[in-house]
């Protein structure tokens, strides 16, 4: 009981400003939270410029003593029907904000499929059939159909077979140069990070490609959707036959390179 009034007794220290009972008689105190001592007092001004700090303009973010973790009190005034509904449409608003956001986002990706869909239709089969083709077909069946060639062609894009062929290549050669020795082979070299932005430029772009090369190469065959095929076939075939190449030399530079000695090292040792 004693030490309590002692407490009592004690002149007051504002926390924020630091700044005692004597130097402002007419300030306001407050003792929001469970913390004794020092830290027990503060101004009204003080903890109201504290809050906004805190808040950063959001009156209704709940705030807590930095040292008791105390959650402070806050009680507004009444306000009016008005303002209490704008408030409450504010919070509806903020809530329902991210997922309209993403709709949007998914909305976007998915007419802009549909839209390459029938872009790359009309470059693969032809621009009259293709036109006479979207036509007859069933919306539905367009709406549902368009968006997959886009993801059909980024699928079939992330399907590596140059790696499949030069892995094949490298265990067959590690086998035949190490058969005779008691180590075992080295393991295949680690493939590099697959890009993204290559991966989906490069699959989304595969239809003019072999269209252009359809018509360069095979300019004979009258159906564009056969010109296109046989012109895709044929840059797979030559840019995946390039890559395993390039890939076979570079695992055979790796496996013939040498490690050369420091130059000091070779100083020293051919110096008297």
């Amino acid at each position: 009981m004693a030490a309590a009034l002692d407490e009592e007794q004690q002149e007051r220290h504002c926390w924020v400003c630091f700044a005692s009972e004597s130097d402002d008689r007419g300030a306001q105190w407050l003792s929001p939270c469970r913390c004794k001592g020092c830290t027990k007092w503060i101004h009204q001004s003080c903890l109201q410029r504290w809050l906004d700090e805190k808040q950063r303009g959001s009156g209704g973010v709940a705030v807590s003593c930095p040292q008791c973790d105390t959650q402070y009190r806050l009680v507004f005034p009444k306000m009016g029907a008005l303002v209490y509904f704008l408030q409450q449409v504010d919070r509806a608003l903020s809530r329902v904000s991210p997922l309209a956001a993403f709709g949007v986002l998914v909305g976007t990706a998915y007419w802009s499929a549909v839209t390459y869909g029938a872009v790359a239709v009309l470059q693969v089969v032809g621009h009259k059939k293709g036109l006479t083709v979207m036509q007859r077909a069933d919306p539905r069946f367009l709406l549902m159909a368009l968006p997959t060639i886009p993801v059909i062609l980024v699928l079939g894009k992330m399907v590596r077979w140059e790696d499949f062929l030069v892995r094949l290549w490298i265990r067959h050669s590690d086998r035949r140069q190490h058969a005779e020795s008691e180590d075992p082979p080295p393991p295949p070299a680690a493939e590099r990070h697959v890009s993204v932005s290559r991966t989906l430029c490069g699959a989304l772009v595969l239809p003019w490609i072999s269209s252009l090369l359809g018509r360069l190469l095979f300019p004979r065959v009258a159906s564009n959707l056969q010109q296109t095929f046989l012109g895709g076939a044929t840059f797979v075939l030559l840019k995946g036959s390039l890559k395993v190449y390039v890939k076979q030399q570079q695992h055979v530079a790796r496996t013939k390179r040498t490690i050369l000695d420091y130059p000091d090292t070779c100083d020293a040792a051919t110096s008297p």
